[in-house]
């Protein structure tokens, strides 16, 4: 194993011992718990690399808190919250640039267009909102769908194709 070594060079061997026996202590517990929360084992992983690199950074005052663990929780839990705040900022930005009069168009074709999407399976509906009206990338997508992005770009092909058939459009 390599020794962590500090810019100077100076060894760091029994702050990073204690910072790797605390990692290795609640490392597992804490992807649990954040896999739990997110439902997606990737976004657990960066979640808790991130508060785990966090409490490293600060090791020298974490490490004489009352609860260390208690740190890398909170700190998990608030990325996660900000994640969250960021896609609801997001999905604000995307609908509020959109002119409310272009949003209605023709009534008839409006009210076509909202029963051909309501008649879409759940998941294929979820990818279609995400992805062409919230202009969310497949991977992004398929971390807010707990889903590989392969599966969300299946979704919206199928979407688009049972659209086509609904709305009379062209055929690819």
């Amino acid at each position: 194993m390599i020794e962590p070594t500090s810019l100077n060079g100076a060894s760091e061997v029994g702050v990073a011992s204690t910072f790797e026996d605390f990692f290795l202590a609640e490392h597992e517990r804490l992807f649990k718990a954040l896999y739990m929360l997110t439902g997606n084992r990737e976004e657990a992983d960066d979640l808790a690399q991130e508060a785990f690199l966090r409490a490293y950074e600060r090791w020298d005052r974490v490490g004489t808190m009352d609860s260390p663990a208690g740190y890398v929780y909170r700190t998990a839990l608030n990325l996660h919250r900000n994640r969250l705040r960021g896609l609801v900022v997001r999905a604000r930005r995307v609908f509020a640039a959109v002119p409310a009069e272009d949003l209605s168009g023709p009534l008839a074709a409006s009210h076509d267009v909202r029963s051909a999407v309501a008649q879409l399976p759940r998941g294929q509906r979820e990818a279609l909102i995400l992805v062409d009206w919230l202009g969310l990338g497949s991977e992004e997508a398929g971390h807010v769908l707990g889903i590989d992005a392969s599966s969300v770009r299946g979704r919206l092909h199928r979407a688009h194709a049972t659209l086509r058939e609904l709305l009379g459009g062209p055929d690819e």
